[in-house]
């Protein structure tokens, strides 16, 4: 799928017990008790539909919609399933696939703003085509007879490439509307057993039409135990005279779901360039980017928007309002406990798991690709598709093939992590087809500002133009679909700050083990690598490095801020509004639910409650979104993660720290490579590594893991200084209204040359990515007036 956007009225605050609240606060969560947190973020679709007012009259509460649906592919339009004209909607290669990006609306039975159901199909239809980059092969709009909802979706076609797999989805009764994104895995298995088991018709061979059939089936939130994949979904529901909307998003957040409030509408959808045909102004949300809450909670760099957090699922029905629940949560052991299992059967364990997520990933009806780099990760991957195909004929996407396609990047002499030598020996070995692209600075400098326009925030450094670009040049290759290895260093421990964290405790689920048996020997190895990982952050030029008061003395929050922007570079009203109290760390652990929070500080091992806050941040907000779906679907390539298959990382969850890094001078010695340091006498991924020797070659299995950052040091007046002159001028940079002018000013004469500063680059980026915001979307200048600070002072 692609993307969508949704849009709906909600009931008045008082209907809700809450007095005569403001319906916009109350829909986005500041004065409603009853909404836990207010969420946003779906494929490639948009939706918008308008709650009926809560006035006593049932029949002003009933959403009385009929069958009225028109679908667009290409130019074919259909009323009822009836083509009224246009041609056909297949590909000119023949490829029309189920991936599609939509947008819903709904109005009250006589529309607040006047809009009728054509105006709202129209605005839908716009909403949809500014992300059409998302599904450039189709798009879809479905409106409720009384103009309260639409759906709209634009088509990525992977799955079903014929007219059935075009969207908005209907249920077998007509009475059930739905806009889907992302992957359904082991489709097979349960349109079986929904067919056979509970007699549901289905008019597709789309995956997609699995979340209208298991809602039917289950209701909600008894769908999601069954859904397995990457998905994010809005769905209406009109059966009994209801009016109930469902919008839910995938366990780690892998596809987007945007949501806000736009007069009396609701709106959801992918990403949130398609608001605006709807008739959203944007603003910066200046508190949620200094305090970093874009980054650690529920909030974007957009006032009003709000994300829909990863595992949750978002319900609206008559006379209720607005509820979020939480279907999934990732757990961790009790610390306390010995794992009775043998290593040999761990290994097995993430094996069998680890090879049934590539296989689910592999259905598709186009050919599909793998991203490649020098590390474990993505060469397992490529290794278990080649073996799959090659030993036992399973299909690589629509081809019988024994040969993958892979893709990898190259940032040439500039940068130190050039990984691509061995990511071409790994691919000899494996013989697949190898392509690569060599990046340089006029390929930097040309997509810096499209890159930051898709992923809709600012970036620290050039990795994600890297990703962006690399994705351009997978579909100019004829691959939709691509599997990557995301999501692998964050559950098998592949950051230094895991290492840090894993040595700060005994791990008492394995007794045996040396670091268990030895305090003294333990408690040294952590100090010293406390101090290499504080070199390291340095070395790279992090912004700062603090303790949380609530994660059981964790360091992970110094790994979480310290990538955020200096606060020398905020305005001067900004300081003056923290008062002196100003501490991006604060806004880390009230993200969590208490429940995790107790877990963190009581329950889990230290390494655990680091991968916990690490995947609810990062891992969601850069590594998935900015370096994932968003640079994927700027071209229209499809990401499968199967390092995140939820019955994978569930089971390494529940896996002892010490497999996952493991005490191993001795390895290091072998290797040939001395052990002066605390973090290399670990070896990271261990059991991975364990697992995935059948796919790697010997110099993989050895290798430890390199970062993968892009060079941050450029000659001056080369054509990224120069981009940035002509980018971060004055009157631009003034114009954000919460940047100071002379910080960026200084940064720009720091940050290129022989004497680089990357510290200074780091701000030019960010400078950069606002700037670039600013004048793609007409973001008004911020102020202190409107900046919500005041506002929340008087209600504290």
């Amino acid at each position: 799928m692609c993307g969508f956007l949704a849009s709906c009225t909600c009931p008045h605050a008082e209907d809700n017990g809450e007095g005569n609240a403001d319906i916009h606060d109350h829909v986005m969560g500041r004065l409603s008790r009853r909404i836990t947190k207010l969420l946003a973020t779906m494929y490639s679709f948009l939706v918008s539909f308008t709650y009926p007012h809560a006035d006593g009259n049932e029949d002003n509460h009933r959403h009385v919609m009929d069958h009225f649906s028109r679908r667009i592919t290409n130019d074919k339009v259909e009323d009822n399933g009836h083509t009224t004209n246009g041609r056909n909607g297949v590909h000119t290669n023949g490829v029309t696939a189920r991936h599609t990006n939509r947008v819903a609306g709904a109005n009250d039975d006589v529309p607040t703003d006047g809009t009728t159901r054509e105006e709202l199909a129209k605005n839908l239809l716009a909403g949809v085509d500014a992300i059409k980059h998302r599904g450039p092969d189709g798009s879809g709009v479905w409106v409720s007879q009384d103009g309260r909802v639409g759906l709209a979706h634009c088509r990525l076609s992977v799955n079903d490439l014929s007219p059935s797999g075009a969207q908005p989805l209907h249920s077998d009764d007509g009475l059930i509307h739905a806009v889907v994104n992302g992957e359904i895995y082991d489709h097979d298995r349960l349109r079986n057993v929904c067919a056979a088991e509970h007699g549901y018709a289905f008019s597709s061979e789309s995956d997609s039409e699995l979340v209208i059939a298991l809602y039917k089936i289950h209701g909600a939130p008894g769908l999601f135990e069954h859904l397995r994949g990457e998905f994010a979904f809005v769905l209406f529901d009109e059966r009994h005279g209801s009016t109930r909307t469902i919008a839910g998003r995938d366990r780690f957040g892998v596809k987007p779901l945007l949501w806000t409030v736009l007069d009396d509408k609701v709106l959801f959808a992918s990403e949130a360039k398609a608001f605006l045909p709807m008739g959203w102004k944007p603003e910066w949300d200046v508190r949620g980017i200094t305090d970093a809450g874009w980054y650690f909670d529920d909030r974007t760099i957009f006032k009003g928007v709000k994300k829909l957090m990863p595992g949750h699922w978002l319900d609206v029905i008559d006379k209720r309002g607005v509820e979020i629940h939480k279907y999934w949560d990732a757990d961790y052991p009790d610390k306390t406990k010995p794992d009775p299992r043998t290593v040999e059967e761990m290994v097995l364990g993430v094996r069998e798991r680890l090879v049934e997520a590539v296989r689910l990933r592999l259905r598709a009806d186009v050919p599909i690709g793998v991203y490649l780099s020098g590390g474990i990760d993505s060469s397992t991957v490529a290794g278990i598709v080649t073996d799959l195909a090659r030993k036992e004929g399973v299909r690589i996407g629509s081809e019988q093939a024994t040969k993958v396609a892979c893709f990898s990047i190259r940032f040439g002499t500039e940068s130190a992590y050039d990984e691509t030598g061995i990511a071409q020996r790994t691919a000899e070995w494996l013989g697949v087809e190898s392509f690569r692209l060599d990046m340089d600075e006029d390929k930097l400098a040309d997509n810096f500002a499209d890159a930051s326009y898709h992923y809709e925030h600012p970036h620290f450094d050039l990795n994600a133009v890297g990703k962006f670009s690399l994705s351009g040049f997978t579909r100019e290759h004829g691959i939709k679909v691509v599997l990557t290895g995301e999501g692998s260093d964050e559950h098998f421990g592949g950051y230094p700050n895991f290492a840090a964290e894993f040595l700060r405790e005994a791990d008492q689920a394995m007794p045996g083990s040396v670091l268990a048996r030895d305090d003294a020997l333990r408690e040294g190895l952590h100090k010293a690598a406390h101090a290499e990982i504080n070199s390291v952050w340095r070395s790279q030029s992090a912004t700062e490095a603090g303790v949380p008061a609530d994660a059981g003395g964790s360091t992970m929050a110094d790994s979480l801020v310290c990538w955020q922007p200096p606060k020398d570079v905020y305005s001067r009203w900004v300081h003056d509004q923290y008062q002196g109290n100003w501490d991006m760390r604060e806004t880390i652990m009230p993200a969590h639910s208490s429940e995790a929070r107790d877990k963190m500080r009581d329950k889990w091992h230290a390494t655990h409650s680091a991968m916990y806050m690490w995947n609810k941040s990062t891992l969601l907000n850069l590594v998935l979104a900015c370096e994932g779906d968003r640079t994927e679907m700027a071209h229209g390539v499809e990401g499968r993660t199967p390092f995140l298959d939820h019955h994978l990382t569930e089971y390494v969850n529940s896996l002892p720290p010490s497999v996952k890094l493991k005490y191993a001078p001795a390895d290091e010695s072998r290797h040939g490579r001395p052990v002066a340091s605390a973090l290399r006498s670990l070896t990271e991924k261990w059991i991975l590594r364990e697992a995935a020797r059948p796919y790697l070659t010997d110099e993989l299995y050895s290798r430890r893991k390199v970062t993968f950052w892009a060079p941050t040091r450029w000659p001056k007046n080369g054509r990224l200084h120069n981009m940035f002159k002509t980018l971060l001028t004055r009157e631009a940079v003034e114009g954000l209204g919460f940047v100071d002018f002379a910080v960026v000013d200084r940064a720009m004469a720091n940050a290129f040359g022989d004497a680089a500063d990357p510290a200074a680059f780091r701000v030019v980026c960010y400078a950069g990515g606002w700037v670039t915001l600013a004048e793609r979307f007409g973001i008004k200048k911020a102020s202190v007036e409107g900046s919500g600070w005041i506002d929340a002072a008087k209600t504290s």
